[in-house]
């Protein structure tokens, strides 16, 4: 079904990817085949993972590494565990790599992984073996210099730190730089768990700026309380947002007075939900994307704000968190109703480009302090944010088109330089 034609409620991640790079590059003045190079990823590879159990028995599990683009750098992208992981999913999120890597600038081109499985059924033992069986069979395809993996969905420091043992085995030294989000004692970075929310938070700041938003004080929304929402609500809070709902996969709580985060962290850590938090109310999960508010953080699905309810959406500004969560005709809409996106590909790249900061640190060998790693990560937040402020002011453009335009170009420019090898 063509992905113009299929409602954007059921929209695939590969179809909305799709209608957002077609939409950018029908502004800028491309080749035809210069457009379908950039745009189709360069190998896409299928594993199928045999792994013991530890009843015995043999269960085949199946893997994919999709790698779009390498004309900036190396490629550049996590690995997800989650049994609806499929080749389409993990190639849409290759593509958005690609554009978010080129979007703060970054030399790494775009890629993306995952297995096809539940890991919340598999036992310690089961994980490592299925990630070490999975890595050795990528052993041509990773590496410092061609792909460098990271967390993602249900993966964490401790699956790259397989992921790098296993690769240094076999390549007989230890190699630190395969991937990123590795334990600190591992050659990780300091500050990159936390790097998507700040990210967040950083350009959110900016996006107060323009907007003439005070951000002390402003009432902030977040959906969806992982790393990703957990870390921006907390930021936010410290900056003096007053987070009036917050949801998480069980569901929501809502205080118009605002939220003391730090105390949620702690009833989180007891309970394992934010449902029940002291001195708030319970309110549908949903519901809180219809709650006004000043700042809405999407930080948790793809395709959450849709046709269906963009309407109903009654913030100023939108801060896309999660890859993904606004669908194509839903853009159109928030749009003409005068909402500011910060787009998934700036909105939520802080991941990436504090990746970027521990693959430099670990081919240097010399480790930078907190502070240093916060404030590089400001600078080049806020001059992505102006730099697609700029190009969305002078193309007459929404933000998501002129991040992909700037990502478009930055792509393109290189592989006109560099030259299509044929």
């Amino acid at each position: 079904m063509s992905p113009h034609k299929s409602s954007d409620i059921r929209l695939s991640a590969l179809e909305n990817a799709m209608m957002q790079f077609d939409e950018a590059a029908g502004m800028l003045n491309i080749d035809k085949t210069m457009l379908e190079i950039l745009k189709q990823p360069r190998r896409a590879v299928i594993v199928k993972l045999p792994i013991q159990m530890d009843d015995g028995r043999f269960e085949v599990f199946t893997g994919f590494r999709v790698q779009h683009n390498i004309a900036r750098g190396p490629a550049k992208g996590g690995i997800r565990y989650h049994p609806d992981v499929s080749l389409d999913e993990v190639s849409a999120l290759a593509a958005w790599m690609t554009w978010k890597c080129a979007v703060v600038g970054i030399p790494f081109g775009g890629a993306k992984g995952g297995i096809a499985c539940d890991p919340g059924k598999l036992s310690r033992g089961e994980l490592e073996r299925l990630t070490r069986r999975y890595t050795a069979d990528l052993i041509e395809v990773i590496g410092p210099e061609i792909d460098v993996p990271a967390p993602d969905v249900n993966t964490d420091a401790q699956i790259m730190a397989w992921i790098m043992d296993t690769y240094s085995m076999h390549a007989r030294h230890t190699e630190t730089s395969v991937v990123t989000g590795k334990p600190i004692d591992l050659g990780g970075s300091l500050g990159r768990r936390e790097a998507p929310g700040r990210g967040v938070l950083l350009t959110i700041r900016e996006a107060c700026k323009y907007k003439n938003i005070d951000l002390n004080g402003a009432r902030c929304i977040v959906q969806g309380f992982g790393n990703v929402g957990g870390v921006a609500a907390e930021l936010l809070w410290q900056d003096g947002a007053k987070i009036i709902a917050i949801s998480d996969v069980f569901g929501a709580i809502h205080d118009p007075g605002g939220i003391d985060i730090t105390a949620l962290k702690k009833h989180v850590s007891e309970t394992g939900k934010v449902a029940g938090f002291e001195g708030t109310a319970e309110i549908v999960r949903d519901d809180i994307l219809k709650m006004k508010c000043d700042i809405l953080v999407p930080a948790a699905l793809e395709n959450v704000i849709t046709s269906k309810n963009a309407r109903n959406i009654k913030a100023k500004i939108v801060a896309e968190g999660a890859n993904g969560p606004t669908t194509t005709n839903a853009d159109k809409i928030l749009e003409s109703r005068g909402i500011f996106v910060i787009p998934d590909i700036l909105c939520n790249s802080g991941g990436v480009t504090v990746s970027y900061f521990e693959w430099v640190q670990d081919r240097i060998g010399y480790f930078w302090p907190e502070d240093e790693v916060n404030r590089r990560l400001e600078l080049i937040m806020a001059k992505a944010f102006n730099d697609v402020l700029e190009v969305a002011i002078e193309n007459k453009c929404n933000m998501r088109i002129a991040a992909f335009m700037l990502a478009i170009k930055r792509v393109l420019d290189v592989t006109l330089m560099r030259g299509v090898y044929a």
